[in-house]
């Protein structure tokens, strides 16, 4: 058997297996996720991403395996960064907190299928038309200066298109109505606030993808590569979010940080013609960038003013 057709089944064995695991036993019942199993499915996630990692690098070289890992902690981090939108949305749509498991469990299926379609275009503009990636590596290098000019990004839900659209084509319940995102009501299809919340939240992921897959597509045109590793990373993002929904103020330099990431793996793209930059060097860039822009956010004192004027998100739907 093919090398590669063996890695493509053992990955869509493991992540069925453990979807079905946590479909069909953590989440049962919608509850509120504890701060003890956020931590144990978090650390369970990556632990199984950088175990295929290894795999990837065993059994397809050195190469093929650091392109793993660059592609795997680009998209964690742009991960990360975009729960800090989730939060807010939660926080504006007052979702109570035992049925935020369950919207983000969808909200990740979703973007599941979402980052598989956009990549498979990606890949398939890359190998058809070759100029495509001086324009991710412009999009990038646009996004990572534009993310690092905006120091605070106002998110304000009720503007998302779609949610309007949603809104006029249906009646929408005044309260959640348990885990439901629909019922019939008078004879007609009602929708509750938790679809609501669904919707901006796969809207805005699709969003982020906009900036994420072409980064990944920076780092390798390798559809499994490219794939696999973007699953792994937003697989995680439920168990991640309510570890770190308590301390999320804590990294405010990561946003920095990102834009370096973002300006970096753009200008490489750019450059790529011209001279290859060798993919441990960016893998080491990377972590690096990361790495001082966490250690800052920790270490530095936020300023008091910040602390004192930072506004409050108003809850409602």
């Amino acid at each position: 058997m093919n090398v590669e057709v063996l890695l493509w089944i053992v990955f869509h064995v493991v992540v069925g297996a453990m979807l079905a695991v946590d479909l069909g036993v953590f989440q049962r019942t919608p509850h509120k996720l504890s701060m003890r199993e956020a931590t144990i499915w978090s650390v369970v996630w990556i632990a199984a991403a950088l175990l295929f990692n290894a795999g990837v690098w065993a059994l397809e070289g050195p190469q093929v395996g650091l392109e793993w890992l660059t592609a795997y902690l680009v998209e964690k981090a742009l991960s990360v960064d975009n729960l800090f939108v989730f939060l807010v949305i939660f926080s504006y749509f007052a979702v109570p907190d035992h049925l935020q498991p369950r919207v983000l469990l969808w909200g990740v299926l979703g973007a599941v299928v979402m980052r598989a379609s956009l990549i498979l275009v990606g890949v398939t503009l890359v190998k058809l038309f070759h100029w495509v990636l001086y324009l991710f590596g412009a999009l990038l290098v646009y996004t990572g200066w534009k993310l690092f000019r905006h120091r605070e990004e106002t998110v304000d839900p009720s503007q998302n298109p779609v949610l309007r659209a949603v809104r006029r084509r249906f009646p929408v319940t005044e309260t959640y109505v348990g885990g439901r995102f629909f019922l019939r009501r008078e004879g007609r299809l009602w929708v509750t606030p938790l679809l609501l919340v669904l919707v901006v939240v796969e809207s805005t992921d699709l969003m982020f993808a906009i900036d994420s897959i072409p980064a990944v597509l920076a780092i390798t045109h390798h559809m499994f590569t490219a794939y696999t590793s973007n699953i792994f990373a937003i697989l995680g993002l439920r168990a991640l979010f309510f570890v770190l929904a308590g301390i999320m103020d804590m990294f405010r330099y990561l946003k920095y940080g990102l834009s370096l990431v973002l300006v970096f793996i753009g200008l490489k793209m750019l450059a790529a013609d011209f001279y290859k930059v060798p993919i441990g060097v960016s893998l080491a860039v990377v972590a690096a960038i990361l790495a001082v822009s966490v250690l800052a956010s920790v270490l530095i004192p936020a300023p008091k003013e910040a602390a004192q004027e930072a506004p409050e998100v108003s809850a409602g739907s």
